[in-house]
């Protein structure tokens, strides 16, 4: 339960093209940045009761047919996070349930974007789930199971409930702290005509020094040219003023 007044943060899975070039690490702020696919968002009607979080590493032990116990495990490396959790949708009351469209879009997650093919480097869509203020995982989708469990007299589904497995990709992005395992993402700022990463700096965090926090943030190696339009991550005052 949010505590009085508090504002109830709903969760959402972001759908985006891949970013390019697809074998290089995105910032944060350019995967968010990404054109969205289809419907582009689905939002949560109701947040997740749970959401389990795996991950696991990758060992190996060479074979003695001499030895009498095992040999040593040799440690190979880390295998990416996975997030299994469930959307609830629910449309009886609609006039016009798009309750399939939302489906339809989970499923476009596992085949490649007509963009990805059109560049001859098939890709499934990214995306981004996050909920409140942190975004908890960016990857790509590996299953999807719905059930439908409502219809209308002439069979148009209004109730469903959606399973899916998220893989983690790598980004750039800086991390909160090791317990939290979330990405920094309290904010994004959309650079209009006459920003500088000083002048964003002073509007966020009221200290225009701190613009080399932004710049990390989002992998700016030239402070000065910034893309007009482009959404620029803005980690918290916290983590600007440490």
């Amino acid at each position: 339960m949010p505590g009085h007044g508090a504002k109830l943060e709903k969760a959402n899975l972001i759908v985006v093209e891949p970013p390019k070039p697809a074998d290089t690490p995105p910032s944060l702020a350019k995967v968010l940045s990404s054109p969205k696919v289809g419907e582009g968002e689905i939002k949560f009607q109701f947040n997740p009761k749970q959401y389990t979080v795996t991950k696991s590493a990758s060992w190996t032990r060479r074979e003695t047919k001499a030895a009498d116990n095992a040999t040593m495990p040799e440690y190979i490396g880390p295998q990416p996070r996975s997030i299994n959790l469930e959307i609830f949708l629910d449309e009886t009351e609609a006039a016009a349930p798009k309750l399939t469209k939302s489906v339809e879009l989970l499923f476009r997650c596992l085949v490649p974007t007509a963009e990805s093919l059109r560049a001859q480097k098939p890709s499934p869509p990214w995306v981004v789930f996050g909920w409140g203020s942190s975004i908890h995982l960016v990857g790509i989708v590996t299953s999807v199971n719905a059930s439908y469990t409502l219809f209308r007299s002439d069979g148009t589904p209004t109730r469903a409930l959606c399973n899916l497995t998220l893989e983690e990709v790598p980004t750039n992005a800086p991390r909160q702290n090791p317990t939290s395992g979330g990405l920094t993402a309290r904010a994004t700022h959309r650079v209009v005509a006459g920003d500088t990463l000083a002048s964003i700096a002073f509007a966020e965090y009221h200290d225009p020094t701190r613009w080399r926090t932004i710049a990390e943030a989002n992998g700016i190696d030239d402070p000065i040219r910034l893309r007009l339009g482009a959404e620029l991550l803005v980690p918290p005052r916290s983590e600007a003023l440490s």
